[in-house]
């Protein structure tokens, strides 16, 4: 008697859970949300309240709430732990690693992600460690630790191509369009999503119309940068209110990276108005948000921008502070080809990654001739022989 009444349990939630995705679909989020709470609240079956949590993660996530997604992954930890399965768990952990990514919180991101790739699951959670490179690279891209984060997408594109993931595929094509756009190699910035979109258009006839924004919002920003676009605000009175509109958007799902972005582009429209001392704060709330998430890259761009601002507002002792700041950022995120010895990401130059996965100017190798990677022989000598 009480194996049926858990079966019938079971088959209860079961429909619950499926009800709510087809309502979910049809776009009346509210009813879906309300009818998977309700099944977490009465619902016993532990696989059954795993998957409903998932669908709120899910749904949670493509909201943009990013911190009741991390509410909810943190339940189903336990909930995991109490089904006592290893590939729960991973799944659990990728999600928990998922929802501090978007919070940018990069460290705990990096932290849970290898806690997923320590796990010894089945097939199942062997195919979830595509993902798990990809979220971890992601979040090595935060914290501007670039050679880390093209090992871990060179890995999760290894992942996708041995299990067929063309979904993942796309997304890892995306994140090495952010990727390039960073590091100023616009050709290979656009090449990456260009690829994504392919993949859409192949075989995403029944994926999220995301992916297809994904790719395209990828493509747009490499194009913008390949045309110079930037350097054309010719009418900063109409980018600041899209700019304020975009911060309360980034301050209202928690992404702090993204506020520091929009800062620096409030900021750069003040310095264009000659408004420098509204500019400098707006800098240095920006600085400040990038310093909080770790992400060097964003602090060196304020840096520089500050080091414009006091140019031209003829504060050398500043000015002296922020070029110092500038190069520390320099040293500590390695960006500099190890052949020329100059800036990567200075400017647009096309780039190539070595099987190590450290990066130098194209034209360097071409002209080198010289075999395998200068900064891992470096690396590799000993003091006494240098």
């Amino acid at each position: 008697m009480l194996l049926f009444e858990a079966n019938m349990g079971q088959d209860q939630t079961k429909h619950q859970i499926e009800k709510g995705l087809r309502l979910y679909q049809s776009n009346e989020t509210a009813k879906a949300l309300d009818i998977w709470k309700r099944v977490l609240e009465k619902s016993t079956d532990l696989p059954g309240r795993f998957r409903v949590l998932g669908c709120l993660i899910t749904a949670h996530s493509e909201m943009g709430k990013y911190a009741e997604m991390k509410k909810f992954a943190v339940v189903q930890i336990d909930v995991a732990r109490e089904i006592a399965d290893s590939d729960y768990v991973t799944e659990s952990y990728l999600n928990l690693a998922r929802s501090n990514e978007k919070l940018c919180d990069f460290t705990k991101t990096v932290t849970y992600c290898k806690t997923c790739l320590s796990m010894q699951g089945t097939t199942v959670g062997l195919q979830l460690n595509g993902q798990v490179c990809l979220s971890m690279g992601n979040a090595y891209l935060g914290l501007s630790s670039f050679q880390k984060a093209l090992e871990c997408f060179e890995k999760a594109l290894r992942y996708a191509h041995s299990n067929d993931d063309m979904m993942l595929e796309c997304r890892v094509c995306c994140s090495l369009g952010n990727f390039y756009i960073q590091l100023k190699d616009y050709e290979k910035a656009l090449f990456f999503p260009c690829k994504g979109a392919e993949l859409v258009s192949d075989y995403g006839k029944t994926w999220s119309l995301k992916y297809k924004a994904m790719s395209q919002y990828h493509m747009a920003v490499a194009y913008r940068k390949l045309a110079r676009l930037e350097d054309a605000m010719e009418c900063c009175e109409k980018a600041l209110p899209r700019y304020d509109s975009s911060l309360n958007i980034m301050a209202e799902i928690g992404n702090r990276l993204g506020q520091a972005q929009v800062l620096l582009g409030i900021a750069k429209c003040w310095f264009i108005q000659k408004e420098q001392d509204k500019a400098l704060k707006v800098v240095e709330k920006a600085g400040e948000l990038a310093k909080a998430v770790g992400n060097k890259l964003y602090m060196l761009k304020a840096h520089s921008l500050s080091e414009t601002i006091y140019r031209v507002k003829g504060s050398q002792q500043l000015l002296r502070e922020h070029v110092v700041k500038f190069h520390e950022c320099m040293e500590d995120m390695e960006l500099y080809c190890g052949m020329c010895g100059d800036s990567i990401g200075d400017k647009n130059s096309q780039l190539q990654a070595l099987p190590c996965s450290h990066l130098f100017h194209l034209k360097c190798l071409q002209n080198s001739g010289t075999r395998g990677c200068p900064n891992c022989r470096r690396s590799a000598m000993k003091p006494g022989y240098v």
